[in-house]
């Protein structure tokens, strides 16, 4: 049987290596992007250029989206030559975003009245994850809708879980993010801590991974602190928009987050200080710097 032609529009960082892995899968493929390096990289590996959201949209079964905030997701879906112009009932959208779950919900009420499923689907893993194949990808939306894509969504990721109606996967990676920032604080500052009071720090981590307080932020994102290797896996100020969509997504539904609340203002001066593009690790470099440390990244964006 033939394999339906997917469409991604947004070849970021994680987007390229995405987009990649469905090509490498047979998977015929029309791409898009705002600056167009990546597109002539994916061209030369056999994709098709479509020209613009609508033309990916006019050729492609399934439209993959992957952009850096709720704003580019509207602009690409709902503005002039996007997705919505091009696309035609039956069609599926597969927003790959992390974006506010009002906004996802927003979109696929619209997308249902044009006879088009849209799903929410962000993911986690980061750059090496989007590189290797092995993204966590939570999906909202419709189950059948669901089952059509699954295929590709495992040319790119590993552990994929359908979460529930539209909106639930921005749910759930809003939950993720807010685990993964509050775990960098911790680590920044416990590493901090340790280094202002005259103990390795690197054996700290080291003792820490052995026991209760392990974690991936702690093994990963500990080893690039004290490496000072903030080159960027997910940048900080992407980091900054996701706490400020959890936030959100807090207040509408009531929930006290005032942990959250706090380590996002943290982000805030991070991205004022002009370290928006360095990794969200580098939140441990302010930490150090309030401490009175000083903490040189050896290798920046």
């Amino acid at each position: 049987m033939n394999k339906p032609v997917i469409g991604f529009i947004g070849l970021g960082i994680m987007g390229k290596n995405m987009a990649l892995h469905v090509l490498q899968r047979g998977y015929p493929l029309v791409v898009h992007n705002r600056s167009r390096g990546a597109v002539a990289e994916l061209v030369a590996a056999g994709a098709r250029d479509g020209g613009s959201p609508r033309g990916v949209a006019e050729q492609a079964e399934i439209i993959l989206l992957c952009l850096p905030d709720a704003p580019d997701v509207q602009a690409v879906v709902e503005g002039p030559a996007g997705v919505f112009e091009g696309i035609t009932p039956g069609k599926i959208i597969v927003d790959m975003s992390s974006i506010s779950p009002v906004t996802a919900r927003a979109l696929a009420a619209k997308a249902a009245r044009l006879g088009v499923t849209m799903l929410d689907a962000p993911v986690s893993g980061g750059e090496i994850g989007a590189q290797q194949g092995t993204l966590t990808i939570m999906v909202g939306g419709h189950p059948e809708a669901f089952a059509r894509v699954l295929p590709v969504l495992e040319t790119m990721g590993k552990n994929i879980v359908h979460m529930g109606e539209a909106g639930a996967g921005q749910v759930t990676k809003a939950c993720n993010q807010v685990v993964i920032a509050l775990t960098i604080a911790a680590v920044g500052e416990a590493l901090t801590l340790a280094a202002k009071a005259g103990v390795d720090p690197a054996r700290v981590r080291e003792v820490l991974l052995g026991g209760f307080a392990n974690s991936r932020v702690l093994d990963a994102h500990g080893k690039r602190i004290l490496d000072r290797n903030f080159r960027p896996g997910f940048r900080a100020r992407l980091q900054h928009k996701d706490l400020k969509a959890a936030l959100a997504t807090g207040r509408e539904y009531g929930v006290a987050m005032p942990v959250t609340g706090l380590v996002h203002e943290l982000f805030t001066a991070l991205v004022a200080m002009g370290r928006g593009d360095l990794d969200h690790s580098a939140l441990a470099m302010l930490i150090a710097e309030m401490s009175g440390l000083k903490m040189e990244a050896e290798a920046q964006a």
